[in-house]
């Protein structure tokens, strides 16, 4: 029998016990590195294994990320979880199922292929005699590697895959139990906060601790260089003791923020190395010049901004700490607690065997905002009170203020038209911070928050360029559409003047913003109607079908516009390898103050084979609202006076009444392997709502947030 090659985890930690345990319970346990962060990975893994053991949904216990019991998956992002977590289960899954029957055989005296399953019980039809996995199996290892042996099923034998089954995590949220990090309790837990600088550049010159050691409930106050912080008993002293140690703090130095309006010729001026993408991926190859062909009857150039953006989740950072003799653990919302132990390990001097991460919810913010930096704030305020679980949430303005940041993005694009009306060049080039600073061992330093102010720090790592296919700020800046020559540059910019790494989409939300803007006006000056004029240029069948299924829902037609009142189309596959999507935006504006409302989103979207429509829905729609409110909303404020976006109030988002309303058209492909959708909407919103606003009002905004001029 030939061997199917494993998925990427599977390679990795191909013992089947690292991924499933029958219980003797009447339940299995399933082990996945990924975490919950809102997108349904739990319940998505529960329903591939359901599927492929032929077991109830409800039978299923899903272990997430922990670094003493599942396998190490790296971070949850990129939208891998799906193709790459539960393409593992499926088929570590089928592979469990086919060694019980081999079981079962010998037990019933029944060759393997004569036996069905029902819910967990082997049935021999023959002699009608049964057995359960449990009774077969339960609290046994299986003591043996997945080996790509095994076929899963066939597509054309679900039950269970392609059902909207309802979340597992939602019942507990719904009815208010402590579900989220900041809300656990432990036996002898007490509660901590940290006193930040007043700003990054800032150290303690000085702090009368022991004006709040006597303060009550606090037992500890924990000074160590420039990190400062207390624990105490309960919160509401945790949080007197923080204001109170903050107004006692001196500190000395001071960080100068450049005008904000001055950050796009900033990235145009300090760009220090540049690479040709080819297929997605940085080259050392010359880049050769902006030349328009001789043939060329029509050539047109725009730029695009994005600002630096927050992650913005509703609720701050918290962790949960307990150091016990040599033993730290951590209750974390971080989306890759084992490179997570690894940075911590190298901080605090230990070894990672010492250390062990487990994953609880917290507030989803889709990318690296403080989740990891509190980790760290955690496990130096737990070692002050050894044996007291220590609770550690930061402040509102903490988390908007000392959170990485979404990196600012230029773009500059050009193109030549022929005189059919065709693409003959097409040129992109952009500039940007790293998107990349996620915690992980290395020997250069680390990204970790606090480790940078210890009386022995450790620096952050100097920022580099991403040279992966698709990372970074390249990521979709290489369109899907059959140009008949592209030009696409990266130039990387290392001196931001706030501290950026990834946030949801990463590049790819501008890139795809400017190119299919940009796909609009040559479509203008070409005399073409913007959909019909994607079509010309898209060979790829399904991004063909996803444009054209937007469209039609939508009511597309080739007057889009008018009376305040437009349609505007995008379309991308994210990283040109996940999911299809296309959007048409309808949206309003109003002509007394310019205000943009975006009164409905319809979504056409191929993720291959469909787990859980309803799931796929919750991604999309979800990605859509969070694209709208960067869209319309969102941006970091600073200059010479500081950093000004501390608060909601000085850092709008959108509101749940401006939401849009959202129609959703799904094509599924039962016949394709299932492709990550946490992303797909992203890129194409901001650039159908702004295409929307040009055929409301002929007027073409290339900054985001989108603002008419003089409102």
């Amino acid at each position: 029998m030939t061997s199917a090659p494993l998925p990427d985890a599977l390679r990795q930690a191909p013992d089947l016990d690292r991924w499933l345990r029958i219980e003797d319970d009447g339940t299995i346990t399933l082990f996945t590195g990924k975490v919950e962060i809102g997108q349904g990975i739990r319940t998505t893994v529960a329903q591939i294994a359901a599927e492929e053991l032929d077991i109830a949904p409800e039978r299923i216990r899903v272990v997430l990320a922990d670094t003493a019991r599942t396998p190490d998956e790296g971070y949850t992002a990129g939208s891998n979880s799906t193709q790459g977590s539960g393409g593992a289960i499926r088929q570590v899954a089928a592979e469990a199922r086919h060694r019980l029957l081999e079981l079962a055989a010998a037990h019933l005296h029944a060759p393997m292929d004569r036996l069905r399953v029902v819910d967990g019980m082997i049935i021999d039809p023959v002699s009608e005699e049964q057995l359960s996995y449990w009774a077969l199996h339960g609290g046994r290892l299986f003591h043996r590697q997945v080996t790509g042996e095994v076929q899963p099923k066939s597509v054309e034998s679900y039950t269970l895959v392609g059902t909207s089954l309802p979340r597992m995590d939602i019942p507990a949220k719904v009815r208010g139990k402590p579900v989220f990090v900041a809300d656990m309790s432990l036996p002898g837990m007490v509660h901590g906060r940290v006193v930040r600088p007043p700003n990054p550049a800032a150290h303690l010159v000085g702090v009368d601790i022991a004006a709040v050691q006597t303060m009550p409930g606090v037992l500890a106050v924990v000074r160590d260089g420039s990190f400062l912080g207390v624990v105490a008993q309960r919160e509401e002293q945790a949080v007197a003791a923080a204001d109170r140690l903050r107004q006692l703090a001196h500190w000395d130095g001071e960080t100068i923020l450049p005008p904000d309006d001055s950050i796009f010729d900033r990235l145009r001026q300090g760009a220090t190395e540049s690479f040709l993408v080819v297929d997605g991926t940085p080259t050392d190859s010359p880049i050769p010049p902006v030349t328009p062909p001789t043939h060329a009857v029509h050539t047109r150039q725009a730029a695009y901004y994005r600002p630096f953006t927050m992650h913005g989740a509703l609720g701050p950072s918290a962790a949960l700490a307990e150091v016990m003799g040599d033993r730290l653990t951590v209750w974390t919302h971080s989306q890759g607690v084992f490179p997570l132990r690894g940075a911590l390990a190298q901080v605090l001097k230990k070894d990672e065997s010492t250390i062990r991460l487990i994953h609880v919810e917290g507030p989803g913010c889709y990318g690296h905002n403080g989740a990891d930096d509190v980790v760290l704030d955690a496990a130096l305020l737990a070692a002050a009170v050894p044996k007291h679980p220590v609770l550690v949430q930061w402040r509102r303005e903490d988390e908007h203020r000392w959170e990485p940041f979404g990196p600012a993005m230029r773009l500059e694009l050009s193109a030549s038209l022929d005189d059919q009306g065709n693409v003959i060049d097409w040129n992109h080039d952009v500039w940007s911070y790293t998107h990349s600073g996620r915690p992980r061992p290395r020997g250069d330093g680390t990204s970790l928050l606090a480790a940078h102010y210890l009386a022995d720090p450790t620096p952050p790592p100097p920022a580099r360029p991403g040279k992966g296919r698709h990372t970074g700020s390249h990521r979709n800046a290489d369109p899907l559409y059959d140009f008949a020559q592209k030009r696409i540059v990266k130039h990387f910019v290392p001196d931001s003047p706030l501290r950026t790494s990834s946030l949801r989409s990463l590049g790819a939300f501008a890139n795809v913003f400017a190119i299919e803007s940009f796909m609009d006006e040559l479509a203008e000056a070409a005399g073409v109607d913007p959909l019909a004029f994607r079509l010309r240029h898209l060979g790829d069948p399904r991004g063909r079908a996803v444009l054209q299924a937007a469209a039609d829902a939508a009511g597309w037609s080739s007057r889009n516009g008018g009376d305040g009142t437009g349609k505007g189309i995008a379309f991308a596959q994210y990283k040109n390898e996940k999911a299809y999507a296309a959007v048409v935006a309808d949206v309003f504006v109003d002509e007394e103050d310019g205000a943009i409302h975006v009164e409905k989103l319809t979504i056409a979207a191929d993720a291959g084979l469909i787990i859980n429509p309803d799931g796929l829905r919750n991604q999309l729609e979800g990605g859509a609202v969070q694209a709208a409110s960067w869209t319309l909303k969102e941006a970091v404020r600073f200059g010479p006076q500081g950093f000004a976006s501390f608060d909601w109030e000085n850092y709008p988002s959108l509101h749940l009444h401006e939401a849009p309303r959202i129609e959703i058209e799904l094509i599924d492909r039962p016949d394709q392997p299932p492709l990550g959708a946490g992303e797909a909407t992203t890129g194409p919103t901001p650039a159908a709502i702004a295409n929307a606003v040009y055929a409301a009002t002929g007027k073409r905004l290339r900054h985001l947030p989108l603002r008419l001029s003089g409102k």
